[in-house]
């Protein structure tokens, strides 16, 4: 069974960072292609991050080059570096994975919440 769980929410100020891990169980993580999403409160589930199998990443212009996405299929796990953190990114996090099926999972999320 596949299992995702995220990892390092948490209350920061603004201009802030923070680091969000997703770790996968069940899985041959190192050929999934991941992806960290957001969910703020009232508003639809934003794609923000994706890292293929390979390593190719791609962001959203609403978080390009403030946050970074990275994995380490040694560790099964997939990060989400995030820089000069603003209000506007108070969200619930999550991370999906895809298997080379098209299968899609979810982790349960992790809520970040920046003060200003």
């Amino acid at each position: 069974q596949v299992q995702l769980v995220e990892s390092g929410g948490g209350l920061v100020q603004a201009g802030g960072s923070l680091r969000l891990s997703c770790a996968a169980s069940g899985t041959i993580f190192g050929l999934n292609d991941m992806g960290w999403y957001r969910q703020a409160a009232g508003k639809q589930r934003e794609e923000l991050a994706g890292i293929t199998s390979g390593g190719s990443t791609n962001y959203a212009d609403s978080v390009k080059g403030r946050f970074t996405i990275s994995r380490d299929n040694a560790k099964n796990t997939v990060y989400l570096q995030m820089n000069s953190l603003i209000p506007e990114d108070t969200a619930v996090y999550y991370c999906k994975s895809v298997d080379f099926r098209g299968m899609e999972y979810w982790g349960k999320g992790t809520l970040v919440t920046v003060s200003s």
